[in-house]
């Protein structure tokens, strides 16, 4: 058990390194080819810190073990919510954020209402990834369009900006940070399912629990981090921003691609709470962010008692499903 445990922290270490440096040298070679800010954050920001979602995803797939692909993207973006935003707003409250980011809610809203009509069926396949990767097409050049209309800094110019507080000035060594992030995220992914898994069934849980939990968690270390320091930063759009960009990019391009690659089967489990929990989690942000001035510690607090509520439901329905099943 304890080299499971240190093939899980191993791959996290590996993720948040290869998720970090994937994403400044991609930051860095972008500005160095003349692409503006916008562009930047909004597209290889967007793809380079969900990148560590999406290997997993695919490596679990491909490994046989659906359960712990989807899950992966549910948990995410159940994180997203309820540990990135209170962990937010507990170091510092969270106010002033663009109007914009009442629609961007709106949206993952929509897109986590989709996932929940997507797990009702038996199995989400290549033509259900193919839609939600046109969808995500659609979303990419419908926000470009409207962001190129605001006449303020745009949330996507203030995320890029967090990830220009260390200058890469090389070329090379931007492509060697590009090239070394990959390498870290492909390997990180393999021995963070791997040693899942085996935790998994030394646990007796599921590997939807593992899934929804301890993946779940690892692969939004990236985002966790960009929070972080926007926080200390007073920078709220970009954890704001952070988090609902996600959440999008999670069900659209995650699950997209992942499907597109390797069908999907989804178990009972999936359909009866775990995609519910993202559908109120998402409701739950965009009545905030509508009706509400501030999101302040009161409210991360309650958002971290939610989440460690829905984690010991997690392992306590997990080991039941595992037991029942003879695991």
């Amino acid at each position: 058990m304890l080299v499971d445990f240190g093939l899980i922290v191993a791959g996290l270490v590996l993720l948040f390194l290869g998720g970090e440096a994937l994403v400044r040298g991609s930051v860095a070679l972008a500005e160095r080819f003349g692409l503006s800010k916008m562009i930047i954050g909004l597209v290889i920001i967007g793809f380079g810190t969900s990148t560590p979602e999406l290997l997993v995803s695919v490596s679990a797939a491909l490994g046989g073990t659906p359960e712990i692909a989807l899950g992966n993207v549910v948990g995410s973006n159940i994180a997203n919510v309820l540990l990135i935003v209170g962990v937010a707003s507990v170091i510092l409250p969270i106010t002033n954020w663009q109007r914009s980011a009442v629609r961007e809610a709106l949206i993952a809203l929509l897109v986590g209402l989709a996932l929940y009509g997507l797990v009702q069926g038996e199995t989400i396949g290549r033509r259900e990834g193919l839609i939600l990767v046109l969808v995500l097409v659609a979303y990419l050049l419908a926000s470009y369009w409207l962001e190129r209309r605001e006449k303020t800094k745009t949330v996507f110019e203030e995320e890029t900006e967090e990830f220009e507080d260390i200058k890469v000035d090389s070329a090379w060594l931007s492509s060697l940070l590009v090239v070394g992030g990959i390498a870290f995220l492909v390997v990180g992914a393999k021995l963070l399912v791997s040693g899942a898994v085996s935790v998994a069934r030394d646990f007796g849980v599921t590997d939807a629990v593992i899934g929804l939990s301890l993946v779940a968690i690892g692969t939004s270390l990236p985002e966790l981090a960009t929070a972080i320091v926007a926080a200390f930063r007073r920078h709220p759009d970009v954890v704001i921003g952070n988090v609902i960009g996600s959440n999008i990019f999670n069900v659209l391009a995650i699950l997209g691609i992942t499907t597109l690659i390797q069908p999907i089967a989804v178990s009972d489990q999936f359909r009866s709470v775990d995609t519910l929990v993202v559908v109120a989690t998402s409701a739950l942000l965009l009545a905030l962010l509508f009706g509400a001035s501030r999101i302040g510690r009161s409210w991360g607090l309650a958002m971290l008692a939610g989440y460690t509520v829905y984690m010991i439901y997690l392992f306590q329905s997990g080991a039941t499903q595992a037991v029942g099943a003879g695991i």
